[in-house]
């Protein structure tokens, strides 16, 4: 990608050679940091398993009470029953996933914009009730990058950002792609004076910036702070588990 590339033209020079802790001490960093970004993430992660969880619970609700009045016929009973099964598997599903997010799957790969896709979802009803509005400028093409990284990286720059931030305003997520790399831009604008009075707290400690730079080294991924600007610079995600045969 070209180095004058409106996403990247603000950003400050990479960090130079050398002066990276060593490499035990950037693991730790990493830890440090995904426990961090994890615990933030926490309460959206919680909804979504919550959700399915209820709508189970209220239609086996629904049918107790029809069996106890001696209402429901065959038919409608079928019906709950297979309703029941539906709800149960999507919850299954739900929390198989979110458990994903503390340990990465074989097949870590995700297409970039249903990777970013995933956190703003996460993440932007919370932010709207601080006051920050959280929207993305996805570019075009196809490109995969892994999952475990992109899921805390990127909500690991939105949180920095959000920690930075002075006054309610938007936070907006671009991606570029090149041939070897994707390059994911997260920039906060404050909104004009007058609009609201202040920024809502979180009551979340802020992350530490050197610990969410040392989680993107060990990642394999380049990030770079300029201001209310940062940048994500993904490599290609590379399948490193061996193929498995169905059996027949």
């Amino acid at each position: 990608m070209a180095i004058d590339h409106p996403i990247i033209a603000t950003t400050g020079p990479a960090p130079a050679p050398g002066t990276d802790p060593a490499p035990q001490r950037q693991r730790s960093l990493a830890r440090a940091a995904r426990h961090d970004i994890l615990r933030r993430l926490a309460p959206p992660l919680r909804h979504d398993m919550v959700v399915p969880l209820q709508s189970l619970g209220m239609v086996a609700e629904a049918l107790s009470a029809r069996l106890e009045r001696g209402t429901i016929s065959q038919d409608d009973l079928q019906a709950m029953v297979s309703k029941l099964n539906r709800l149960s598997r999507q919850a299954v599903a739900t929390c198989v996933d979110v458990s994903t997010w503390m340990q990465p799957s074989e097949d870590d790969g995700v297409n970039l914009q249903e990777g970013v896709n995933e956190c703003v979802r996460l993440l932007s009803t919370s932010l709207n009730f601080r006051g920050l509005d959280l929207r993305t400028e996805l570019g075009d093409g196809e490109f995969d990058v892994s999952r475990f990284a992109l899921r805390f990286l990127l909500p690991g720059a939105i949180f920095t950002l959000v920690d930075a931030a002075a006054a309610p305003g938007e936070i907006v997520v671009r991606t570029e792609l090149s041939s070897t790399h994707a390059v994911v831009a997260v920039d906060y604008q404050a909104m004009p004076d007058g609009v609201f009075t202040q920024l809502h707290e979180s009551g979340d400690a802020p992350l530490s910036w050197p610990e969410v730079q040392a989680l993107a080294d060990v990642e394999g991924v380049e990030l770079i702070r300029s201001g209310s600007n940062i940048i994500l610079r993904m490599p290609r995600a590379v399948v490193t588990t061996p193929l498995k045969m169905v059996p027949v």
